[in-house]
């Protein structure tokens, strides 16, 4: 798992450079990209909560990626008085060959799986899922829970 883990943060760290994209920015528009894929816009305050971050950063995200040619700004659909954001056509196309050939090269590494292996390997990794999600609700060394969300 350890050197799967770091071979992934190695990908996504070229990905991000050669995209020239912090984390984050990529991040959101990865979300953006899919909510246009499901037809759905996406809010400055939409993108802040995805990335848990405050809207003043989102807003200085999303104008270095509009200025970059990967976002535009356009007004809601259902409210004029709002803005949404959307990806252009040259960040969906960066972003899907990047991207693309990187999901393509995982889905190949279970060519020759049957499904019972397949079923195990997706057992395992819920479980490992589960386990790294319940150390965020593990009470602190002084006893006290974190407040979640």
């Amino acid at each position: 798992m350890r050197l799967y883990r770091s071979a992934e943060a190695a990908m996504r760290r070229r990905t991000r450079e050669s995209m020239q994209m912090g984390e984050n920015d990529l991040l959101a528009l990865r979300y953006v990209i899919n909510a246009r894929q499901r037809g759905t816009s996406v809010t400055p305050t939409d993108l802040s909560h995805y990335l848990g971050v405050k809207t003043s950063s989102v807003t200085a995200m999303i104008d270095r990626l509009e200025g970059a040619g990967h976002l535009r700004r356009v007004p809601s659909p259902s409210d004029r008085r709002r803005l949404t954001v959307e990806p252009t056509d040259h960040a969906d196309r960066t972003v899907r060959k990047t991207l693309g050939e990187m999901h393509e090269r995982m889905l190949g590494a279970t060519d020759g799986l049957d499904a019972d292996a397949a079923l195990s390997i997706v057992e395992f990794l819920d479980r490992m899922r589960e386990a790294v999600d319940a150390i965020d609700a593990m009470p602190a060394p002084d006893g006290s829970t974190p407040e979640l969300g």
